[in-house]
């Protein structure tokens, strides 16, 4: 069992839970609401969206809930919890690729250097939180990549069962590691089978549902998605305020936590205003939604962009491109695999998604969406040696 270490963002007291680790609740965290309707609920560890948003035709998630400070500017749900040493991420400045690109400046935040390899583990640290927190003895997941990895190995530090519901076809590489960290494997054909047996799973006392198991998808859990908002705080503690922000995307929890982050920092007053998220996709889903598509319907297709595959779109993208003035771009795999050749070039390794936000970027500069004078900021959320798509065999379909 690995060493759990704590970390903490404030000197404070913090309560025994679960397993013998301590984690201390924010004691701002009033509860949650609706990203829709703000109607608020208590916390709980189930997370099934707003009934009265649902009621209406909207499949709508929940957010945590405040009590704001004055002068306070960074809320995260727990100011001590169970880490690994997640977050710090490298952020550098990419000067060849804007020169490329025709504008002023370009950054890249490394999401690869956390402890397993991706932005997956800002979420599972304050997932696990939560899951010791109220005393859950498993986590329970749909995912067959990152996440699933990143959750096994978060919950087999704290002590706690994991069970992942994966595909059939789960590539070898990442069941070797689902199972060195303990991890139960439940194996699916499709997602709705996945997301069914995960559902099933939360009725259970003890059971937290750590991902999406919805349909209509909703995202993953409140609490834990609120871990990407550190993201945010980092880039304006490094000074990089971004004009445009470009974020693989396949339901929205990576792209919404960012959004939330800069918008504690908007109304902090610390920033003038909000960056534009971009949901970077392999298929047209949050692009047909904003064309007038149903946010409930099902965009199906094929892609090699492992990551952010899926035929779902949920309220928290559509939410963070809509409230920041962004959108969605659509990147098919020759882009993002000539993207990420340019990024090699320059001594970056990514996943083939996220080295579609490069691709996004031209695009988007193409269109003249991206002004030469702006700033753009490229997740980088894990690095080529976790795509079962590595090494590219062409630059081209």
């Amino acid at each position: 069992m690995h060493q759990i270490a704590l970390k903490s963002n404030r000197v404070a007291p913090s309560l025994p839970v679960g397993g013998g680790f301590r984690v201390q609740r924010n004691p701002q965290l009033a509860g949650l609401k609706c990203l829709r309707c703000e109607v608020p609920y208590p916390l709980s560890l189930a997370h099934q969206g707003c009934p009265a948003c649902a009621g209406q035709g909207f499949h709508v998630s929940l957010r945590a809930s405040y009590n704001r400070l004055p002068g306070m500017s960074q809320y995260l749900p727990y100011t001590a919890w169970a880490s690994l040493g997640e977050g710090s991420t490298p952020l550098t400045a990419c000067a060849a690729l804007a020169d490329t690109l025709g504008i002023a400046h370009l950054s890249i935040k490394d999401e690869s250097c956390n402890p397993t390899g991706s932005h997956k583990d800002r979420m599972s640290a304050i997932g696990i939180a939560q899951a010791l927190d109220f005393g859950a003895h498993t986590v329970a997941l749909a995912s067959s990549g990152n996440a699933a990895v990143s959750a096994a190995h978060y919950a087999n530090a704290a002590g706690l069962a994991c069970e992942v519901a994966v595909y059939d076809a789960m590539v070898t590489s990442y069941a070797k590691l689902l199972d060195g960290y303990g991890a139960q494997r439940f194996s699916f054909a499709d997602n709705e089978g996945r997301w069914s047996f995960v559902r099933e799973r939360a009725q259970h006392p003890g059971y937290f549902a750590l991902t999406n198991c919805q349909l209509p998808a909703l995202g993953s859990a409140p609490l834990a998605i609120e871990g990407y908002k550190a993201i945010a705080y980092e880039c304006h503690a490094d000074n990089c305020i971004p004009h445009h922000i470009m974020v693989p995307t396949a339901r929205g929890d990576l792209a919404w936590g960012i959004y939330a982050g800069f918008r504690d920092l908007l109304q902090a007053k610390l920033i003038t205003c909000l960056p534009k998220i971009w949901i970077v996709e392999p298929l047209a889903r949050l692009s047909e939604v904003l064309n007038g598509a149903s946010l409930h319907g099902d965009f199906p297709g094929h892609t090699a962009q492992f990551s952010t595959a899926g035929s779902t779109v949920t309220y928290l993208q559509w939410q963070a491109a809509v409230d920041s003035g962004g959108g969605a771009v659509v990147v098919t795999d020759s882009a993002a695999r000539a993207a990420r050749y340019l990024l090699v070039q320059q001594g970056f390794s990514a996943e083939l998604c996220a080295a579609a936000g490069l691709a996004a970027t031209r695009q988007l500069r193409a269109r003249n969406l991206i002004a030469a004078p702006e700033e753009v900021l490229l997740i980088l959320t894990a690095s080529a040696t976790r795509d079962p798509s590595w090494p590219d065999p062409v630059l081209s379909d």
